[in-house]
């Protein structure tokens, strides 16, 4: 079997009458197990199922309330499918069309259902792969997987299948918040153990309908799961909630996270200080080891002394902790005491009383979810800069790369390499260098052997801003995030002394003033270096590359770090339809092959002279539609050779991820001969004195020949390219 021919995706109109053309289709009229879309194009909802008997299920949809007015069913087959891998896949679209945004979907999305099955690797990522591809070209779905994965609405969002160990602490939280004598519940665990998944995913379920709950994935703990649900809804039928963040940046993010989940607002992600205003019933509190109190709070202060004054607790004994418990008839709070980094932050004998209380449960979380070498890495690191480790241990693990450099110029363009290749991938540094460039943005802040960096130039959503791949990140902009690779900038803060064999903190070079004003005890301030270092250390998903500006350091890490080798450098037709009515079921039609002239001339030709091509019923015409066939193979996995395509004129916004039409007005396309193409559109930026401009534009192809290579465009060749349209769906 072909990569092509390795999954079949066909439509239908969704009706009664077409059940007997469903009926021939060979799984479905089998009762071969499948995959199923239901959809409606103008109202943009869908559903995704799975079945074994799929004109039953198809006919029990015809007389379901919400599912009787989808329009169209896509049926996904494959000899290969039994019921683990439809389970699987089923699973897989619901998340990632969720994330995608073509359709609001119907479905219970909670619970979903993630377990392993013979050759769910070597062959099941594959047929997803290739069923997403074939979803992309019927215009069902529009970005990349690989966009999918590293955006937020992803990453954050509830639509994600629970470890067991995740599972068996909701099960202890919904028990917990269910008991009287309980008040409060600390649920801890490291860095990537997920926390914040678990915390979203909790938020969902109790905000949810009966029917949005999909909870197979529980197994043998779904009816325990479901009577604890009803009890809570019982008890709290319109919960009052919030889920507190106390960090600006990384509570924007989950802000735009909950405005894509329905049912969830951006407004229930709140700061500390607005707990001020409400009581709520449940709150939960993420990164709670970043909850203050009144100490280097510069401009600050204020806010915390008015709102500790409307609470009336005493501002110089209380911290942001005591307003969670006062204005919350139950609190969870996500904690981890090595994410403590600043003196500000919550004293943790707070926390430590608040787990000795009799009102309180705690929980632990211990499994490592992000960084891919597990939880061995995450310990190396901690005994790593706890200097523990026998001389000359090294870490090293066959799916994550970690590696020391030499030459800060060789790291950081090792990690825009990666960022090419992989996106989210970021240089962090320790808080060493003053941050000149926020009153000058013009300035350089990081001088290191004549490389010239700046600090992040915003302190909200750093990591998804345009040009975030040329800049620096601290750890107050990237606590909490995922990366795929980090590269760390160990600055002149701290250091190695080789007599005591220690690692010693410079106070002088520590640079972050609400970090260092007050700390007298020397071994206090070393505490929370160390915590910024692991924490920063343990954001990449796939690699962490460090560099460490001292020397000794330096010289230090490479016992345990394997030490990066330079490499040597060399050089590098649709269905005829009675009457075709422009705009209202046909769009202009462009052989893009013959055109002359620049495509807005072609695009504004009158009406009488263009050729007019039929769309589906699906579609909602509008005069931003048009029309055109895309010969050759580099797009292949989703576009045929020759297939008509339906494309809308190039919106605003962010394209990456997204398939492109674009015009280049000084060469024509080598493997057409034309002057356009289409290509899956990536690219990154960087600024500038003039601005923001494109560091690399990628066309990549999507083809089953190999022989197709991603198109690279500098900032000069770039000027000779124009994004025509994005494509929507195939028409033939």
């Amino acid at each position: 079997m072909t990569e092509s021919t390795l999954v079949e995706v066909h439509r239908y109109p969704f009706s009664k009458a077409a059940l007997a053309d469903i009926q021939h289709n060979v799984c479905a009229g089998s009762n071969w197990p499948l995959v199923y879309i239901l959809s409606d194009g103008k109202n943009k909802q869908a559903y995704v199922g799975e079945t074994t008997d799929t004109l039953t299920r198809l006919n029990t949809h015809l007389k379901h309330y919400e599912k009787r007015f989808l329009t169209s069913v896509h049926l996904i087959s494959s000899d290969r499918f039994n019921k683990s891998a439809t389970l699987d896949i089923e699973s897989g679209l619901i998340k990632y069309m969720a994330a995608d945004g073509v359709y609001c979907l119907l479905n219970g999305n909670l619970g979903l259902v993630d377990h392993n099955y013979y050759q769910r690797d070597e062959l099941y990522n594959r047929v997803f792969r290739s069923a997403w591809d074939k979803l992309r070209a019927e215009g069902v779905v529009s970005h990349s997987l690989e966009s999918i994965d590293n955006s937020d609405v992803f990453k954050y969002s509830p639509y994600k299948s629970l470890s067991r160990e995740q599972r068996q602490s909701l099960l202890g939280l919904l028990y917990a918040l269910l008991d009287e004598k309980t008040k409060n519940l600390l649920v801890e665990g490291g860095a990537g153990t997920g926390k914040s998944v678990l915390a979203i995913f909790l938020f969902k379920l109790l905000n949810s309908k009966d029917a949005e709950l999909n909870l197979r994935s529980f197994s043998d703990e779904e009816e325990e799961l479901e009577g604890l649900v009803k009890k809570l809804r019982e008890r709290y039928p319109k919960p009052k909630m919030a889920l507190v963040v106390p960090m600006t940046s990384f509570r924007n993010t989950l802000k735009k996270a909950f405005r894509s989940v329905a049912g969830l607002k951006a407004s229930m992600v709140v700061s500390p200080s607005e707990l001020v205003k409400h009581k709520y019933d449940i709150v939960l509190v993420d990164e709670s080891h970043r909850l203050r109190k009144r100490t280097n709070l510069g401009a600050y202060f204020g806010v915390f002394d008015e709102a500790c004054e409307a609470l009336g607790l005493d501002k110089h004994n209380c911290s942001e902790l005591d307003w969670v418990c006062q204005q919350s008839d139950k609190a969870i709070f996500f904690y981890d005491e090595n994410q403590s980094i600043k003196p500000s932050d919550a004293n943790a004998a707070d926390f430590v009383r608040l787990r000795a209380a009799s009102s309180t449960q705690a929980q632990t979380l211990s499994s490592q979810f992000r960084v891919r070498a597990g939880q061995p890495f995450v310990k190396f690191v901690d005994d790593l800069l706890n200097v523990r480790l026998p001389k000359g241990k090294q870490f090293r693990s066959g799916n994550y790369e970690f590696k020391l450099y030499d030459s800060i110029e060789e790291m950081v363009r090792a990690v825009g390499e990666k960022n090419d290749q992989f996106g989210l991938c970021r240089l962090i540094a320790g808080y060493a260098w003053p941050w000149v460039s926020k009153k000058n943005p013009s300035e350089y802040d990081i001088e290191i052997d004549g490389v010239h960096l700046r600090w992040n130039r915003t302190n909200s959503d750093w990591i998804n801003t345009s040009g975030a791949d040329s800049e620096v990140g601290c750890i107050h902009t990237t606590q909490g995030y995922d990366l795929n690779y980090t590269g760390i900038i160990f600055g002149n803060e701290i250091r190695y002394d080789k007599v005591s064999d220690t690692i010693i903190i410079d106070k002088a070079n520590y640079c972050d003033k609400n970090g260092k004003h007050g700390v007298q005890d020397s071994q206090a301030l070393k505490q929370y270096v160390l915590n910024i270092y692991k924490t920063i250390m343990l954001r990449g998903i796939r690699g962490t590359f460090v560099y460490a500006c001292d020397e000794s350091l330096r010289n230090y890490l490479k016992q345990h770090i394997p030490v990066h080798s330079p490499s040597v450098q060399t050089a590098e037709a649709p269905a005829p339809v009675a009457e075709l009515l422009p705009y209202i079921n046909a769009v202009p039609l462009y052989d893009l092959e013959v055109a002359a002239g620049d495509f807005g001339a072609l695009h504004n030709r009158l009406d009488d002279e263009k050729e007019w091509v039929a769309v589906p019923d699906h579609v909602r015409v509008n005069k931003n539609l048009f029309a055109c066939r895309v010969i050759g193979d580099s797009m292949n996995r989703i576009i045929p050779n020759g297939a008509t395509c339906l494309f809308t004129k190039a919106p605003g916004g962010t394209r990456d991820g997204k398939i492109v039409l674009v015009e280049c007005t000084d060469e024509a396309d080598a493997e057409t001969g034309s002057r356009y193409t289409v290509k899956d559109y990536e690219s990154s930026k960087i600024q500038n004195e003039d601005g923001w401009q494109h560091k690399v534009i990628r066309l990549n192809p999507r083809s089953y020949n190999d022989m197709f290579k991603p198109l690279e465009l500098t900032e000069a060749q770039a000027l000779s390219y124009q994004v025509i349209g994005e494509f929507m769906q195939t028409l033939d």
